[in-house]
């Protein structure tokens, strides 16, 4: 098992490794498994891109993002300009139904809600709008309608569980309730923990994903 130190070296090599972050404006302090990130960026893609990073290495358990974004005068857009620079993404993107997704901005904070008939189409939302510049924050509220039986759902997700290389299928255990799914197990890694209940959500009639998988060396 790695201890605080390594993992925080870890971390700190994958973060420089990393072409579009700069290592030095990122705090790294990590508790028995768990990282807290602090800092100031000029980039919301860079503090997705850093908390990305962390979620790959070994060792992590959870992950706490205090990292703050703060655009430079040449960047500084008003929430008009980021709201309709969402929108015409939105109409860019085809796993987008921009007609079901309202957008609502304040001092750079974005608030997506609506109701689309898949999760993947509500986390593209969240990653179209994570690249529009003037972005500081992003709360996804979007709630998904489709429903599905239960025991397919179940079905549908171990199944998906087996084709993927990046997740250990035999060692996670699901539940679905009435579009509700639980997640139980252990995992290697934040980035495989992230990956199970990435490929849950894909499953049609998925509301919600509990995801108490536990992160183990």
């Amino acid at each position: 098992m790695k201890t605080d130190s390594e993992i925080k070296s870890d971390i700190l090599e994958e973060l420089a490794w990393q072409p579009n972050i700069d290592e030095t404006e990122i705090g790294v302090v990590v508790e028995d498994g768990t990282v807290m990130l602090t800092g100031v960026l000029d980039d919301y893609r860079k503090k997705v891109a850093a908390e990305d990073a962390v979620k790959n290495v070994r060792g992590v358990k959870a992950l706490v993002g205090d990292i703050q974004v703060k655009y430079g005068a040449n960047y500084q857009k008003t929430d008009l300009e980021i709201s309709k620079a969402i929108i015409k993404a939105f109409e860019w993107n085809t796993a987008v139904p921009e007609d079901e997704i309202s957008v609502e901005v304040r001092d750079g904070w974005v608030n997506l809600s609506g109701e689309v008939d898949w999760a993947y189409q509500k986390d593209a939302a969240k990653r179209v709008a994570e690249n529009i510049i003037g972005v500081k924050w992003i709360n996804n509220t979007i709630t998904i309608k489709q429903t599905i039986q239960p025991a397919d759902v179940k079905e549908q997700i171990n199944r998906a569980f087996m084709r993927s290389a990046h997740i250990e299928a035999n060692a996670i255990t699901v539940e679905a309730t009435e579009g509700l799914v639980k997640l139980y197990g252990t995992v290697h890694s934040i980035a495989e923990k992230k990956a199970a209940e990435d490929a849950a959500y894909l499953s049609p009639g998925v509301h919600i994903v509990i995801n108490e998988l536990e992160v183990i060396d």
